[in-house]
């Protein structure tokens, strides 16, 4: 396993994916992350989760990257870029191959489809590899065996969870069979390698925690603290999102766009608007409160609360 990154304190991250330019429901995400290191002296990392490259929207890395310096958001270290770090993921695959954690798997989609039952997140793997691919098939992709074992979180802001992962999402895709690693595993993987110790992000990953508390356990690897805030949604309660080309964030209007982002975690607002960047953030910094945050999935974007007074 690679060596883990020295650990002085407080490290909170975020990872967008860069899918396209910043918008809201990313910006929220941000400024939850950051807030809650600031405010305790912490460090804030900054990491592309750029795996799939076929996924990638060119130029949006960069355009992520100039919004968040354009709204005053100040990273430590270099920027990671998952997309180099692929051989940190070969070698956790092959060592959770080695120690009999994981095995190759010969299924396509459509095959699982027919032998599969359904939960939540779709069809739950019924376990077809999991004594040896059959004749006639070759392992395309990597999957980690699971247990019937209840995987518990306790979440800073939507409180306790639970997952029994074999039941309801079955043995997991680690590896794909176009040879892109998963999400799950690569975002375990860098967690600790960067020494993270804090994890704030959109409540739409609530669900894979357990997933990645279970890696963490296999892997010998520590385990964050979890905090998962609200999603921003639509009217229709549909997520915000780049992949629907929702209105991006407009660096130009900087304080405007994270006032409408503390807002809406529900944070105490200043008696007048800040008239600088810096009057944001220290007002931000000290005034946040994490457990003043909704124990919800999902907040409507148009939520405003309060801001026709900072007029």
């Amino acid at each position: 396993m690679p060596d883990l990154a020295e650990n002085s304190g407080y490290r909170g991250r975020f990872a967008p994916s860069p899918t396209g330019e910043l918008h809201f429901g990313s910006l929220v995400a941000a400024l939850g992350s950051y807030l809650d290191a600031r405010s305790q002296n912490g460090e804030w990392y900054v990491r592309m989760e750029d795996l799939d490259r076929t996924r990638e929207v060119k130029g949006s890395a960069k355009s992520i990257l100039l919004s968040l310096e354009s709204m005053g958001f100040c990273w430590d270290g270099e920027i990671v870029y998952q997309s180099q770090r692929t051989e940190a993921y070969a070698e956790a695959v092959d060592w959770l191959i080695q120690a009999q954690h994981a095995y190759p798997c010969g299924c396509s989609r459509k095959m699982i489809e027919k032998q599969a039952k359904y939960g939540e997140e779709g069809a739950i793997y019924p376990g077809i590899c999991r004594n040896g691919v059959p004749k006639g098939r070759t392992g395309r992709s990597v999957r980690v065996f699971t247990t019937d074992e209840k995987i518990a979180i306790e979440d800073s802001v939507q409180g306790s969870i639970s997952q029994q992962i074999n039941r309801e999402i079955g043995d997991f895709v680690i590896r794909r069979a176009d040879g892109f690693h998963a999400y799950q595993l690569a975002v375990v993987i860098d967690d600790a390698w960067q020494g993270i110790t804090a994890v704030i992000r959109g409540a739409d990953l609530l669900s894979s925690t357990p997933r990645q508390h279970y890696l963490q356990q296999l892997l010998r690897l520590p385990s964050p603290i979890y905090a998962h805030l609200p999603v921003a949604v639509d009217e229709q309660g549909r997520k915000l999102s780049k992949q629907f080309k929702d209105a991006p964030v407009n660096p130009k209007q900087p304080i405007d766009a994270l006032l409408h982002a503390y807002a809406f975690l529900n944070q105490a607002l200043p008696p007048q608007r800040p008239e600088s960047l810096e009057g944001f953030w220290e007002w931000a910094i000290s005034h946040w409160s994490l457990s003043q945050i909704p124990a919800q999935l999902q907040i409507p974007a148009t939520s405003r609360r309060n801001l026709n007074n900072l007029r």
